[in-house]
């Protein structure tokens, strides 16, 4: 699968936001639940905990704009090492569509930004 490919079956979107039938298999990325979400809005097909940052980086970058290259250079190598999860999500990927949910309240500096950009370069 190539880049294109990729951006156009990987979409990145708010735990919070309504589902819809574009979404295909609704993947949460966070290691802890989105506080005040039922897990019938939620409508989550997989949560994959083990690919979230560790405790220490997403700490570490507590949702800090000015750390957020840091923070996606340290996450990507934690990524590298998590090969039962990222296995898990690039086969989802291959199958179809995926969105990547995230409970952060910052759109463009989070995990799930930053997963998928790991994706995007190695899918």
């Amino acid at each position: 699968m190539n880049d294109v490919a990729t951006k156009k079956t990987v979409q990145v979107k708010r735990a919070y936001d309504p589902p819809s039938d574009n979404d295909g298999v609704r993947v949460l990325v966070d290691r802890l639940w989105p506080r005040g979400l039922s897990k019938t809005k939620a409508a989550v097909d997989l949560w994959l905990k083990d690919i979230a940052p560790s405790v220490d980086l997403r700490r570490w970058f507590n949702h800090d704009p000015s750390r957020w290259s840091e923070f996606v250079k340290r996450y990507s190598d934690e990524l590298d090492k998590k090969h039962t999860a990222v296995s898990a999500l690039i086969g989802a990927v291959r199958r179809g569509r995926v969105t990547l949910l995230f409970g952060a309240r910052d759109p463009r500096h989070n995990n799930a930004v930053a997963l998928h950009r790991y994706l995007t370069e190695r899918v």
